[in-house]
């Protein structure tokens, strides 16, 4: 109604004086007055998201499928996986954000790499730290680390040659080091069965602290000469040496 009104004046005037001036300024309040109203509308037609009215499902799918997410997740896939706007993804993610903040949690929704996903909250990073570098630092036993001496001089070596070696099974323990990413199955034995082959892996040089399997000790540095390991023979079968007393043995008669 004000629109067509301000046209009747600026005709009015026209025609009683020929006034271009206030057509003009008529004109170009008009203009003014319609695109104020064009934004008002726009603006009211789109208002800002209020991820509170979000259904309570779909927030628990987003935290459930970052929370076993390995990659940022884009906001285009998930809105895809919940049925939902991007705007929709992008409001519930800045509200979760500042959720978690307000209550203090130790995890947090972060963007990066064009996607979401889950990491811990800045503020508990030195306890992070202090639990990935001594909590998890769990030595290997014994036999762990027997299985990886034989698999690191003999490889590529298969579980049946690494039982043989040391008496025992291996299979649990074999499975511990290819978890631990210290071995690695690195090919098959053409033989019957084609069974799996093992060698060591890049962590395997870092842990011991060489640059390649040239620089492990050679093994001949370990073996006892051959005058320990008669007598260690002799010990262990009991022979008898030449005063007819038993190798390593003390004689342990009264005195006469």
């Amino acid at each position: 109604m004000r629109q067509s009104y301000l046209y009747l004046v600026a005709v009015e005037l026209m025609t009683a004086s020929e006034d271009a001036d206030a057509f003009e300024v008529l004109a170009a309040q008009l203009e003014n007055e319609a695109s104020l109203g064009d934004s008002a509308s726009t603006d009211h037609d789109s208002p800002d998201l209020d991820p509170t009215l979000v259904p309570a499902d779909v927030r628990a799918a987003l935290e459930a499928i970052l929370m076993v997410a390995t990659d940022p997740v884009p906001p285009t896939v998930l809105a895809q996986l919940l049925e939902v706007s991007v705007e929709t993804i992008e409001a519930l993610c800045g509200y979760l954000i500042d959720s978690y903040a307000q209550e203090e949690r130790g995890f947090t929704i972060c963007r990066i790499a064009g996607g979401y996903r889950y990491q811990t909250a800045e503020a508990q990073a030195p306890y992070v730290e202090r639990f990935v570098l001594e909590a998890q630092a769990t030595r290997l036993s014994s036999a762990a680390l027997e299985t990886l001496a034989i698999v690191a001089y003999k490889q590529p070596v298969s579980r049946a040659q690494i039982a043989s070696i040391r008496g025992v099974n291996v299979d649990g323990v074999t499975r511990t080091l290819q978890h631990r990413g210290y071995i690695q199955e690195v090919g098959r034995d053409p033989g019957p069965g084609n069974a799996a082959m093992y060698g060591t892996t890049a962590l395997f040089l870092e842990g011991v602290g060489i640059d390649s399997l040239n620089e492990l000790p050679n093994l001949s540095d370990f073996v006892p000469e051959a005058e320990v390991v008669e007598t260690l023979e002799a010990v262990l079968l009991g022979d008898e040496t030449e005063d007819g007393m038993t190798a390593g043995s003390e004689d342990m008669s009264p005195p006469k």
